[in-house]
This record gives C-alpha cells, structure tokens and sequence, in this order.
C-alpha cells in the first residue's frame, strides 16, 4: 500500500538524495532477520514467528507519521523490515509442512497468488487514499492490515511436532545456522533474478510521473495482476516438468520485461512492459520455493528457506541501491538502469542453461 508513495513523501521530508535507501534498508533488516527467523520457525514453531512479523508491521506502520523527519523515516524503514524477515519464512514453512510432495509446487503457486493479491490490491488502495487524503491516513491503513493478519494467526494449529521454550539462547547463531548450503544453487539465481525487482520497485513511482501516469501504483497492480494466474500454472507444472526448466522460461521472461520497461516512451508501453515483469515474477516464486525446499531436510527447512529469502532481500536490497546510484534522480537515466538489471537478470539465465535437470522424484530424507 505505501510503496508506491514513499519516494514522493521522502523527497517531501528532504531526502530526495535517499531514494535509493527506501527499499535497501528494509531489506537489510530483512535480510539480517532470515537467519534467526529460519531458527526460531524451527525451533519454536512457525506461528509465533508469523506472529511477530505480522505485529512489526503493525507497530511501524503507526509510527510513520510520528516520525516526520528523514532520519526518522529511515529508521523505520529499517525496523520495518524486521515484518518480511519473519512472516514469509514462516508462512512458507507452514505451507510446506502441510501438503504432499507431490503437489508442493502447486500448493506454493496458491500461497504466492495470496501474497499477489494483496500485492496487486495494495499499490492501487494506496494512490488511491493518498491522492483522497492525507498521507497519514495511509500509513494508519497499511498499519490496519496487520491486525487482520494476527487475528487469522491465531486460529492456526502449530505444525511444528516438537517445539522449545523461547529463551536467550536461541538468539546465538552458530556458523552453520546462518546459511542452508543445500539451497544455495536456487537461492543464487533468485538473487540475480529479484535485482530487477529492487529496480522496479525503486524507479517505477518516478518513471510513472515522468511519463504522465496520476497512480504511481498502476504499473504494480497490474504487474502483479498479471502474475496471478501464472503461479498456479508454474508451480502446478515445475511439479511435472521439474522446476529448472520453468525457471529458465522465467529468467528468459525476466529479461525481456526489464528491456521493455527500458524503452517505454508511453503509459501503454510501460503498462505492457508490467505485464510480462508479473508473469516472470509469477513463475521465479513458487517455483524457487519448491525447488529450496525440495533440496532441504524437513528439520532445517526454515533455515533452508531463510536462506533463500536472504538472497532474495540481498538481490532487491542491491537493486535499489544500485539503480538508486545510476539513476541519480536525472529522467535521462532511467534506460541505463533497467538495462543493467537486464543484463543481471541475463546471467541467471545463462547459470539456468547449463544448469541439468533439478527434478526431484523422491522426497529427501530427514537423516
């Protein structure tokens, strides 16, 4: 919901200089939050994990209008990422432990066409209350949301079998607790596809103004819109086909998006250039998840996906700074940017080539 307006309301507390820094921080606490996310969920269980996110997000989204100055609003930028540090592991844990391995890619396609729902509705609710009210309220709305979240929660049974009391030592990370190795193939090319994400995310809201768009969150609704159908498909197929080979289409996808976005002179183009960015977003998420989790053994799977989740807020934290930099708030430099993350989103593709057959036909054992 605030995504799309936070650049203008940066730039109006005077940081117009720290676009870049709108995403990069949240994914930075994010990114940092994975690994004890990854533990927790698999020490503790996955609600309470849920939970914490769900109140983070919360809290924050209440205390942007107290903050009203640009050290203030970084900061909660960065608190604000704690949310995604722990809610997506979680989530996806949950869903993971619940349903067969056969259906795995499909049942993830489903969990990832709820995130896009609220991804496509969000953006436009959001430009929608800004432009009728003052920016607080949208703030107060984004906040709101959470609460809903939490009330689910709470009717949820646990699915971790053996869980452990909360306490002190849990927050001590040994080495081999920071990163899953068996996952770090599929979460390296989710890094390298998710930059253009970061790109996206941090130069759309001005490349719509530049090209006369009112709703800086059209290009989202309709990016993620079109990612809607697609996840089912993709995670339904990558469990038939294997999840490489729906992964390179992807990738391919990917880089066509970012060149078409690159070159868009008009609202219709830029519009089209969405659509094709939401179907290779549609076929990266449920078919990354799958893939992390088929390689991961079922008593570290919430590391395994925290894993993959830093590489995912690192590859969007990377993006936004980088497009950021290249950008440097001159309209001329908007080709430059989503050409580079073209040419990042290409080398996934080109790993993806040589990469043989990930299929698993079995599930992996829990020794």
């Amino acid at each position: 919901m605030i995504i799309p307006e936070l650049p203008a309301y940066l730039t109006s507390l005077g940081g117009e200089n720290y676009k870049g820094w709108i995403i990069a921080l949240f994914t930075l606490s994010a990114g940092l939050s994975r690994p004890f996310s990854g533990k927790l969920a698999d020490k503790i269980g996955r609600i309470p994990v849920m939970v914490f996110g769900a109140s983070v997000c919360f809290i924050v989204g209440l205390s942007y209008p107290i903050l009203q100055f640009v050290g203030g609003f970084l900061f909660l930028r960065f608190a604000h990422g704690f949310s995604a540090g722990f809610t997506p592991t979680g989530t996806s844990a949950y869903v993971a432990d619940i349903v067969p391995f056969a259906q795995r890619g499909e049942a993830l396609g489903i969990q990832s066409l709820f995130g896009s729902l609220g991804m496509a509705a969000g953006p436009a609710l959001g430009g929608w209350i800004a432009g009728v009210w003052p920016i607080e309220v949208l703030f107060y709305s984004a906040a709101c949301t959470a609460i809903f979240s939490i009330l689910i929660l709470s009717r949820l049974k646990e699915t971790l079998p053996k869980k452990e009391t909360l306490r002190w030592q849990l927050f001590k990370l040994d080495k081999n607790e920071i990163l899953e190795k068996r996952v770090l193939l599929p979460s390296s090319i989710l890094f390298l596809s998710v930059f253009s994400f970061g790109v996206v995310l941090t130069l759309v809201p001005d490349l719509s103004s530049h090209l006369g768009i009112q709703n800086k969150g059209l290009f989202f609704a309709v990016f993620t819109i079109s990612s809607l159908g697609i996840r089912l498909i993709a995670g339904r197929t990558s469990d038939r086909i294997g999840r490489v080979r729906v992964m390179r289409v992807a990738a391919t996808v990917m880089v066509i998006a970012m060149v078409a976005i690159a070159f868009a002179s008009s609202k219709a183009m830029l519009l089209g250039a969405a659509v094709l960015f939401g179907a290779a977003v549609g076929m990266y998420s449920p078919t990354t998840t799958a893939w992390v989790v088929d390689r991961s053994l079922q008593q570290f799977r919430g590391r395994a996906l925290a894993t993959m989740y830093i590489f995912l807020e690192l590859g969007i934290g990377l993006g936004a700074l980088v497009s950021g930099w290249l950008y440097g708030n001159q309209s001329s430099n908007f080709q430059l940017a989503f050409l580079f993350s073209a040419a990042v989103a290409s080398t996934g593709l080109i790993i993806l080539l040589f990469i043989k057959s990930d299929r698993n036909l079995d599930p992996p054992s829990v020794a």
